[in-house]
């Protein structure tokens, strides 16, 4: 076989609107599969996103999430989805020593947070705002009855800060199931890397606010996720607000860091660590990520770039 018959490789590709965001899709294959197969793809990753849009959308009236807010102090049954999110939700409370919280609705409907951001951007208007410090591990608020299916609330949450991760994983675990072994999925810069891209090397991975040109990594069967202020920011009279709340200091609004990317072996995984490296800030959250052994980039609004020890081997 020749050289230019080794290189050559087909492709699938979508992009479509979901969960607020875009997706795109690229499935890199061996060799041609039918325009058939090619759709039954994309439709099943599509019918993946808005199963858990319609389960986990703090902005659709028939959500699971928002039923599931209006039953507070009562056992209600929830879905297998639903329960797994939940589940992470307190796995990441706990490894991010309080910072990952979903009890932050509420502040972020107090700062005008309450719809689909891409759509409709929070109010300047100036007005009085009173914002309230979660001191209670989540445990209290939050009680999951795994064998029943079942959870008490106690306050409203919001599932959203892992949801696009979440999402990613089941998207790449339907592909692995059907044989795909060379994909990347995308959800907002929420993305998994499977095998190798169709130039038969890692995928490379560009960081927003950096150019191409300048900084890349390299990743193969890994997720990644960054957290960031730069699409959600917005002012409230003379005071910048943006929707990622530290829980234990929800007053102070810091817009020293651009953005944390993290690479781990889930891209929801990625995603909780992300959110919480930011919230912790830079020097707190580098000393975090090399203590807990995280892959993680922090970038602040004067490009510059600090990397915990071990992202270095995904440099390109």
């Amino acid at each position: 076989m020749s050289n230019k018959e080794t290189q050559k490789a087909y492709t699938v590709e979508d992009f479509f609107e979901a969960m607020g965001t875009d997706i795109s899709l690229k499935i890199v294959l061996e060799k041609e599969i039918t325009k058939d197969r090619g759709i039954e793809l994309k439709s099943k990753v599509r019918e993946i996103f808005e199963e858990n849009e319609k389960i986990f959308s703090r902005f659709r009236d028939d959500s699971e999430l928002l039923k599931l807010n209006k039953q507070l102090n009562g056992k209600v049954l929830v879905s297998s989805p639903m329960l797994e999110v939940l589940l992470l939700c307190q796995k990441f409370h706990l490894i991010s020593k309080g910072y990952f919280d979903p009890r932050v609705i509420e502040n972020l409907k107090k700062i005008g947070y309450e719809k689909d951001f891409k759509k409709d951007r929070p109010s300047s208007k100036e007005r009085l705002i009173h914002l309230q410090k979660i001191a209670e591990p989540l445990s209290e608020d939050l009680e999951i009855f795994s064998k029943e299916k079942s959870v008490i609330i106690k306050k409203a949450i919001d599932t959203t800060g892992i949801v696009k991760g979440h999402t990613v994983d089941l998207v790449s675990k339907f592909l692995l199931g059907e044989g795909i072994g060379s994909f990347i999925i995308d959800a907002g810069g929420d993305m998994f890397a499977q095998g190798l891209n169709q130039d038969g090397v890692a995928w490379k991975i560009g960081i927003e606010g950096l150019s191409d040109e300048s900084f890349l990594l390299g990743i193969t069967d890994e997720g990644i996720a960054t957290s960031g202020i730069s699409r959600k920011r917005w002012m409230v009279g003379k005071k910048t607000f943006h929707h990622l709340i530290n829980p234990k200091n929800p007053t102070e609004f810091s817009c020293d860091l651009k953005t944390v990317t993290v690479i781990e072996e889930k891209t929801v995984e990625a995603d909780g660590r992300a959110k919480s490296l930011f919230l912790m800030g830079k020097e707190d959250g580098l000393k975090f990520a090399n203590d807990n052994n995280i892959k993680a980039l922090f970038l602040d609004y004067e490009e510059n770039i600090y990397l915990s020890e071990k992202i270095k081997t995904n440099l390109v």
